[in-house]
């Protein structure tokens, strides 16, 4: 049986950003920022290249232990077959081990590039088969949905898939992202959390996550009870305790603050009259910036832009 042909062209992929749980939302919810990485893709006649520019491009592997070319490998697989050659080229402005949802991004980036340098590729790998596909890469689906898919996404698992829904977070909420210079291991964070909690803390963080899909869609001045949370940043905070400080420090003045993922950046939700006055917290241990929302998600893009 012929495997998959491939397009002659290149195909450039960028993918957003993203802060997973949101405070209450552990696991489920995603926002989608606008700070992006970009891949180009090319299809070769033989062997392997990858180029990186930006965040980690004195670290991370240039072969086929690059997550982008290894999620392309597996998103080929689902597809057909592999290509002959491949020059991968990175553009990254993600930071890693920050909690915004760098691998994440490599994911969906590589899964993404993988079906557009493929004919027919969109109806071999449809929009559900790929965030299918992109949780089982990552492990869970929080972050990819929203890459994926853009907006505030929540994301659940069922019949052993992986599923979401996608909702327009509100236009008067502006996210502002304090990134450290130090990084936590998603591991590290994860190995921290509890086998068990109290039920009480359980159900006011269920009640909490509800409240906040209606003030992130409908009503922010709820944000700052919505995003209180118990499960899991409290148990981490050893792991980051500037982060947890400044937290503290910013919802103590009525400022909706959370960590972003599984840290150690702090993700704040104000409006604009209040943008400047929140990026001052920031302090000498961060640096704050002022994003956007990201209302598409991964998409491909022409080369030229």
């Amino acid at each position: 049986m012929a495997g998959p042909a491939f397009r002659a062209a290149a195909v450039r992929v960028r993918v957003p950003a993203t802060s997973a749980n949101l405070g209450p939302g552990f696991d489920a919810f995603g926002l989608a920022l606008g700070l992006y990485d970009d891949v180009v893709v090319r299809v070769a006649d033989s062997g392997l290249t990858v180029d990186i520019a930006g965040e980690g491009a004195g670290n991370l592997a240039r072969d086929e232990r690059h997550l982008v070319v290894r999620s392309m490998r597996a998103a080929f697989d689902r597809l057909g077959g592999q290509p002959r050659g491949l020059e991968v080229v990175c553009a990254n402005r993600i930071p890693h081990g920050r909690g915004l949802g760098s691998s994440s991004a490599a994911i969906c980036a590589g899964i993404v590039a993988a079906r557009a340098v493929t004919i027919g590729g969109a109806s071999a790998l449809g929009d559900d088969a790929l965030l299918a596909l992109a949780s089982e890469l990552e492990g869970h689906p929080d972050n990819v949905a929203a890459c994926l898919r853009g907006n505030f996404t929540v994301a659940w698992t069922e019949d052993g898939g992986a599923r979401t829904i996608t909702l327009d977070p509100s236009d008067r909420v502006v996210p502002v992202v304090f990134i450290p210079s130090t990084e936590v291991l998603t591991e590290t964070a994860r190995g921290l959390l509890p086998k068990t909690v109290p039920l009480a803390d359980a159900a006011l963080n269920a009640g909490r996550a509800a409240l906040l899909v209606e003030a992130l869609t409908r009503r922010p001045e709820l944000l700052l009870t919505a995003t209180e949370d118990r499960l899991h940043q409290d148990y981490r905070a050893s792991a980051m305790p500037d982060s947890a400080a400044l937290v503290a420090a910013l919802r103590a003045e009525g400022v909706p603050a959370v960590i972003s993922g599984a840290g150690p950046t702090v993700l704040a939700l104000t409006d604009e009259a209040h943008v400047g006055k929140v990026m001052d917290f920031a302090g000498e241990q961060f640096a704050s910036h002022r994003l956007e929302l990201d209302r598409t998600g991964a998409t491909v893009l022409p080369l030229d832009m």
